[in-house]
């Protein structure tokens, strides 16, 4: 414990020796007198009257200081961080290296090639050949197993072995899993009767001490529901077997621990992954580490059971868990294989490690596929908790109730069609002379995916956007149609027999449409219904009416929160060069702010319509340079006619959107109007 006394004050500093077991608490010195703080063998100062302020230039500073806290440059930071492991008795992962990354960690300098001139770059690469590996094997006299030991041998003090003391007996049961048949797979229902009641039965519970040795007598043991339910998961594998393997190619491109195991790999009698159910204690054997993953343990089957361990929980683990040894496990779950990346989750029973791992995983790892298009759906499948969004506020039982059925647009489209069809049958009668409504036909195939076209057109020297709606003759029902309308007309010419005024309220189709939007709105009635049961039972239960986490409030997110902005997304590591706007979004500024004495009005407006109206303009403007060469008596016209002419005049083109702006003047931090002053003084 080193002190530092001053007269006010009293500050203690612990100072512990690296040592290489696990470091112990410091023990605490008591004080009785305070004592000087002493650096090396000479003490600071004798007594402490006043405490001076002294800037950094006044500090006296003599070689016994620089000794004591200069730098020291003697050992380099590779031999200190070496040090600093085998100190502590444990290195990272990474430290353990294969033959070519301990190659790459010792000739690369920041990722670039260098000359290898240091003796272990040059052993480094020599150890790259297998046959130079085995030489120096057999020059050291230890054989490949040993060699590759050799590199995970623990330094430092080595921990006793476990003794789990609170660990119960287990249950060790030979039934079929509860989730028998699987989806899609018919059985016997007297079988599967008979299977199922082994859940019925009582369970035994036996000692770690008893399984030492395996038993041979089976007669007290209850094992005939066990076969019917191997001989029904027998004809499963034989007939499924093919399948698995193929999705097994098709979603996993490459095999890595935890996956299905394929081609060399496989064996016939590896178990499937319906033969295991959660709670099932199994032997295994250790085959992978993972730093960031766990452990991985084969326990007979096509995947291997995965034990979640993470981060630094391997530090207290290292020495209880090697690959290659036997170990007893308990399944914890059992997961879908193509959502999930490691179907079967487990946890160690001996050794038992429960009380040594400390970072668990939020949720097991997924896969997100292409055709994934719901987020929540997939997040509910999984269990995982919803992703925060900000309350919109709104209550949906108090929003009205939905009354426009989406087909109600279809049906007034085929109204108008067969509307028009009618009309050109009173006006052209010869055209539709000997021919029945039934046999027309389109007169070009009609295709239903471009059956919606998006033009324009001038209406009172406006461009509007017009939309041309494709129907075809095989889904309008004309005779229907026609026959409405020779009634409408018999009525109407008795009204006027009667002098009466006739007056047709609604079509056959308009009651089709207001059908549709009745059972619409019933529907939405209904939901509501619904839903205000559903928030009443929930009210006197006492549960949330929403999902809880799903709708946080806004200050959650702070002032500018945009979850559409790809700023907030788990995965952004910022936006490419020049990305602030597009070249569109450019243009589109140019265009608008082009308008002359329209500065105040800003519209938005695509580029490819800027272009074209562009286009237009200037082609009418070459008509009109061309009709002014031809006729020159037009410009010996009246002012009357100018002024005329000055009302169709179309300002737009005073403003064109291919100007440059970067050097056009800037007022009050707005740019100026394209129009130059270029020849106004001029004579």
């Amino acid at each position: 414990m080193q002190i530092l006394n001053s007269q006010a004050q009293l500050f203690t500093f612990p100072f512990c020796k690296p040592s290489k077991t696990l470091p112990k608490p410091c023990q605490t010195l008591s004080l009785i007198f305070p004592r000087p703080l002493v650096v090396g063998k000479q003490p600071l100062s004798g007594h402490f009257t006043t405490v001076k302020s002294l800037s950094s230039d006044e500090v006296p500073v003599d070689e016994t200081f620089l000794e004591t806290f200069g730098p020291k440059e003697k050992e380099t930071e590779d031999e200190a961080r070496r040090r600093n492991w085998v100190d502590r008795g444990w290195a990272p992962w990474e430290e353990i290296l294969t033959p070519e990354g301990e190659f790459a960690r010792k000739s690369l300098n920041e990722g670039e090639e260098v000359p290898l001139q240091s003796p272990e770059a040059i052993e480094a690469f020599k150890m790259l050949r297998p046959k130079y590996r085995k030489k120096k094997m057999e020059e050291s006299g230890l054989t490949e197993d040993e060699y590759y030991a050799k590199q995970f041998e623990i330094k430092g003090q080595i921990p006793e072995p476990l003794k789990t003391v609170w660990d119960g007996p287990l249950v060790v049961r030979q039934v079929p899993p509860r989730d028998w048949p699987p989806k899609g797979w018919e059985v016997d229902r007297k079988e599967l009767e008979f299977i199922r009641e082994a859940h019925k039965l009582q369970a035994v519970r036996v000692d770690l001490d008893e399984l030492g040795s395996p038993r041979t007598n089976t007669d007290d043991l209850c094992l005939e529901r066990y076969k019917v339910f191997l001989k029904q998961y027998k004809e499963w594998v034989a007939e499924n077997n093919d399948r698995l393997e193929e999705e097994s190619y098709k979603y996993d491109q490459d095999y890595y621990p935890g996956r299905r195991k394929r081609g060399k790999d496989y064996k016939e009698d590896m178990l499937e992954l319906p033969f295991y159910y959660p709670g099932q204690i199994c032997l295994g054997k250790v085959t992978t580490l993972h730093l960031y993953q766990g452990a991985f343990v084969d326990i007979g089957g096509v995947h291997d059971g995965w034990v979640p361990i993470k981060g630094n929980d391997w530090y207290w683990i290292r020495h209880h868990i090697k690959v290659g040894m036997q170990v007893i496990v308990e399944i914890l779950a059992k997961r879908d294989p193509y959502r999930f990346r490691f179907p079967i989750e487990m946890r160690f029973v001996d050794p038992n490690i429960d009380h040594l791992i400390f970072n668990r995983f939020d949720s097991p790892p997924i896969f997100h596929r292409d055709e994934d298009t719901n987020p929540d759906e997939i997040r509910r499948d999984c269990g995982r908790p919803p992703v925060p969004r900000k309350d919109p506020g709104i209550k949906v039982e108090e929003q009205p109730l939905l009354s426009n059925h989406p087909y109600v647009d279809k049906i007034w489209q085929l109204h108008v069609a067969e509307q028009m069809i009618l009309d050109d049958m009173e006006a052209n009668p010869d055209k539709y002379k000997e021919k029945k409504l039934t046999e027309l036909t389109d007169d070009e195939d009609f295709d239903e995916e471009n059956s919606v076209e998006h033009t324009q057109a001038y209406y009172k020297k406006t461009l509007l956007p017009k939309i041309i709606l494709k129907t075809s003759v095989k889904e309008l029902d004309l005779e229907a149609g026609l026959a409405e309308r020779e009634l409408n007309n018999k009525l109407r010419r008795e009204a006027e027999e009667r002098g009466e005024e006739f007056k047709v309220t609604k079509l056959r189709r308009n009651i089709e449409m207001d059908e549709y939007d009745l059972i619409h709105w019933r529907r939405s009635f209904e939901e509501r219904e619904a839903l205000l049961r559903d928030i009443s039972c929930r009210q006197a239960l006492g549960l949330p009416l929403e999902e809880p986490g799903r709708y946080v409030d806004a200050s959650f997110f702070g002032k500018e929160y945009d979850p559409t902005n790809p700023l907030y997304r788990y995965d952004y590591w910022g936006e490419p060069k020049n990305s602030e706007k597009s070249k569109k979004e450019r243009m589109t500024d140019a265009h608008n702010k082009s308008i002359v004495g329209k500065g105040t009005v800003w519209y938005e407006m695509s580029y490819e319509d800027a272009i074209k109206q562009q286009m237009q303009r200037e082609a009418r403007a070459e008509g009109v340079v061309q009709k002014e060469e031809s006729e020159d008596e037009e410009n010996d016209k009246d002012d009357d006619d100018d002024d005329e002419d000055d009302d169709d005049f179309d300002y737009s083109i005073l403003g064109d959107s291919n100007v440059s702006l970067v050097n056009q003047p800037l007022v009050n931090g707005t740019e100026s109007s394209s129009i130059s002053d270029e020849g106004m003084f001029d004579d």
